[in-house]
């Protein structure tokens, strides 16, 4: 255990040396005041936890000071802790018993998502499961070129399209794969698209149709990869990915990069959906299931 709060911690080093290290200094020995409260207002609408989540933060502190006769703003740091992890669910255990079982990746370009799979390749293969990639992001000819290259760093199998092909095309060749060769876990890679996009949205329904067509019942997760340095410009595009193909649970990626960190909140109240796992650094191994407990001290202590 001790293990793994250290490693969150330095995961974290960046976002709790910033919007929430400002904390530490202000629950100092001084009486609560208004200031107290507009203060801690900012910086937690600068640590990305949006307005909502912040709002329902300072009511839930504000009851609780009046309750348990709470004075001093150095006091208020137990309570401000309880209260970040109780906004936080930990993730559900993750369940393959389809065979294979498909998983979906989806969202924006820039947000580590052909990365995060190479890394979740690694972590099933360890775990004992076969992995078989599936490169569907034919409209970006370097986004085949890198699944390709960690496949090969890995030794893991991947199915690859032509530059500019059919995506769904890709996809359903790759769950046909998957089927032949009796593997456990088929990753699809799809093309990163902005939310704004109508066609390109489009196409990602597409090729979540005709995955479930190749394989009934597939995709039995789609799991969205979201970068944790864009703070809340990121929420609307979850919002539409989860219109979109059913969303079934967040990737945190790049939150070793953020200075705020506090989006996490943010995407359980507001979105509702479980974060699966959070990107800790650059190695493979650095890819880790969410752990509130970790998350939360790591960006408090």
């Amino acid at each position: 255990m001790a293990n793994i709060f250290t490693q969150w911690k330095e995961g974290l080093a960046r976002t709790s040396k910033a919007a929430f290290g400002q904390i530490a200094t202000l629950l100092g020995a001084t009486e609560i005041s208004d200031e107290t409260w507009d203060d801690l207002e900012a910086i937690m609408i600068q640590a990305d936890l949006g307005v909502d989540t912040t709002q329902d933060m300072l009511f839930a502190l504000d009851e609780r000071t009046r309750r348990e006769g709470i004075i001093f703003a150095k006091d208020l740091r137990a309570a401000l802790k309880d209260e970040l992890r109780r906004r936080l669910d930990s993730p559900p255990p993750l369940v393959f018993s389809q065979k294979p079982t498909v998983i979906l990746i989806v969202g924006v370009n820039g947000s580590g998502k052909t990365t995060t799979i190479a890394k979740l390749g690694k972590r099933f293969t360890r775990q004992g499961y076969s992995v078989l990639l599936g490169a569907a992001d034919t409209f970006r000819a370097a986004a085949v070129e890198q699944l390709e290259t960690w496949a090969g760093r890995l030794n893991l199998p991947v199915i690859s399209g032509q530059m500019g092909g059919d995506s769904a095309a890709v996809a359903f060749d790759s769950v046909q794969a998957a089927i032949t060769r009796k593997t456990d876990i088929l990753l699809i890679d799809t093309a990163g698209r902005l939310h704004t996009r109508f066609n390109l949205m489009e196409e990602l329904k597409k090729v979540h149709r005709v995955v479930g067509k190749a394989l009934p019942g597939a995709p039995h997760q789609v799991w969205l990869v979201m970068d944790a340095t864009t703070g809340q410009n990121a929420l609307q595009q979850a919002r539409a990915f989860k219109e979109a193909v059913k969303v079934t649970g967040v990737i945190l990626a790049k939150l070793d990069s953020s200075a705020r960190g506090g989006m996490a909140f943010a995407i359980q109240k507001e979105l509702g959906l479980p974060i699966l796992f959070a990107g800790l650094g650059e190695k493979p191994d650095d890819l880790q299931p969410f752990d509130p407990d970790g998350f939360v001290a790591g960006v408090l202590e």
